[in-house]
Parts: C-alpha cells; structure tokens; sequence
C-alpha cells in the first residue's frame, strides 16, 4: 500500500480502494500537505486497474473541518509539484490568491470529480465548508445519523465556498437558505433533498458504505467508467461546470473587497468555520 503523511490507504475488500482523511487532532482540515496527499492517493486509485471503486472517508470524530485557516503543517506551495496550469502564488493582489485557489480547490475538485471510477464519500460527524466540497465531489454519500453540514462562509465574508456546487446538490432555495443562514443541514435532510444517498447508525457507516462499494465493483470495469460519464456530461450540457467558473470569480472579488477593507482574504469579524480542537 502507498505511504502518505495525512492519509491512510488500504483495499477493504477485492476491487475496493479506501482513502481516509487521518488528520484527527485537526479534525480533518484540509492543508496543503491534505490536498496534495489527497491528490496523489485518488490518482494511485485511479491508475490502479485492480481497483474499481474508491471510498473517501475521514479518521474519527469528524469527516472534515473544511480549509485549514491556521496553515496546518506551514509547507508553501514549494513543497509540492504544480498540478494543474496556474502559478504565481506568491505574487501580490488578487493575482495570486486566484492562482492559489485555482490550483488547489477549485482545479483539484474538478480532477476528483472526473476520476473514472465510482467514488463514495463515508461521511459522520461534522463536514464543514471545504468538507462540503470534498464529498460533493464523490459519486455517492453516505451518511452517519449523527452527520450534519454548514457552509459558514458568507459570514466570513464570502459568497460561500470556492467548488460552488450548492445549488446542484441541494436546490435553489434551499441552497440559498444554507448560505444566508450559516445553519447546519442534518444528514436526514440532506438525504430528503437528494444530496445523500444513505443515512445510517454511526457504528454501521464504514460497513454500509463498503457494502455498497462491493455491489458496485461487482459491475464491468468499462460500464462503469462510461455511466459515470454519462450522468457527468449530462450535468455539464446543463450548465454545471460554466455556473461554477462564474461563481468562482466572484469568490474572488469577495477575497479582494475583503482584502481592501481589511487587509486579508476574509472578514474578521466572521466565525471561523473549523470544528474546535475539543468539540
């Protein structure tokens, strides 16, 4: 098995590859060392040909704690390969905070969401902001009873975060409601709306999302590769992707009116959205 500083990597079952987020005393937030160790653990899976579908899980109590806004393992972007084709992180103004944001939410998103093979998100806990985005990337969610969600952003300053999938996921009003409210979203309502697949008992998820997996991988390799095509293009030819890249500009004219008025990305007089280190 692969060897990765924030993540562990383990073949549950025959044909079955299981990412777990193991940044637990961060409650999972996503660093930079998290994201390209995500990055590097979804492309072994996917060049893998004995694998056919991949788990994205979180080490207990929660699945993710969204962006880690302290700077996690303090590495910079000199650490780590360019993945995708922006640069110029370093240089001043909105210049580069959008690359930064390009390169590592944004672009990083739209690869896993593209990977050709069946992904499902095992979600429990709390899965905030950035959270939010690492399991709307997956095919499938399943869910804890004890799972519930939040985007916090808008309090922050910003028009919620930067994979703006929200009014896919959940419905327009509802979308909206989630953004201007801060409010937490329950897994059973999620499930209501159509945004989880599954909702089980906590001590049941790993072996619920499992099952799944191995029904799924049970299935020819190639078939699945073109369903998930399939369902994937028939969202873009709706617009998804095009609506994405529009809402991601204004992201960053959020981060540099912010910037402006107070001379970083984000209000400060916002909450953080990060789950406390003793919550």
């Amino acid at each position: 098995m692969p060897q990765f500083e924030t993540i562990l990597y383990d073949m549950p079952a025959p044909h079955v590859a299981r990412i777990t987020q193991n940044r637990p005393d961060a409650r999972n937030a996503q660093d930079l060392q998290l994201t390209y160790d995500l990055n590097a653990a979804f492309d072994h899976a996917a060049q893998d040909d004995e694998v056919k579908v991949i788990i994205l899980a979180g080490s207990d109590p929660h699945f993710s704690a969204g962006h880690d806004l302290r700077g996690g393992s303090g590495k910079t972007h000199n650490d780590f390969p360019v993945v995708g084709t922006w640069a110029g992180f370093d240089l001043p103004g909105a210049e580069g905070m959008m690359a930064n944001e390009e390169e590592i939410y944004l672009q990083m998103c739209r690869r896993w969401r593209n990977i050709p093979k069946p992904t499902i998100a095992q979600v429990q806990g709390k899965c905030i902001a950035g959270g939010l985005m690492l399991a709307w990337v997956c095919d499938l969610i399943v869910a804890s009873d004890d799972a519930a969600f939040q985007d916090p952003v808008v309090q922050m300053g910003v028009c919620g975060v930067e994979y703006f999938a929200h009014p896919w996921e959940l419905g327009a009003r509802k979308a909206k409601e989630m953004l201007f409210t801060s409010d937490w979203v329950s897994a059973e309502e999620a499930h209501r709306l159509g945004m989880v697949n599954h909702v089980v008992p906590r001590d049941e998820l790993a072996d619920y999302t499992l099952g799944i997996a191995e029904k799924i991988a049970q299935k020819p390799s190639f078939a699945l590769k073109l369903t998930k095509e399939a369902v994937n293009q028939s969202q873009e030819a709706q617009g998804q992707w095009q609506a994405m890249l529009s809402v991601f500009n204004l992201h960053q004219l959020c981060h540099s009116h912010n910037m402006q008025l107070y001379g970083r990305g984000v209000d400060p007089n916002g909450i953080p959205g990060a789950v406390r280190r003793d919550g």
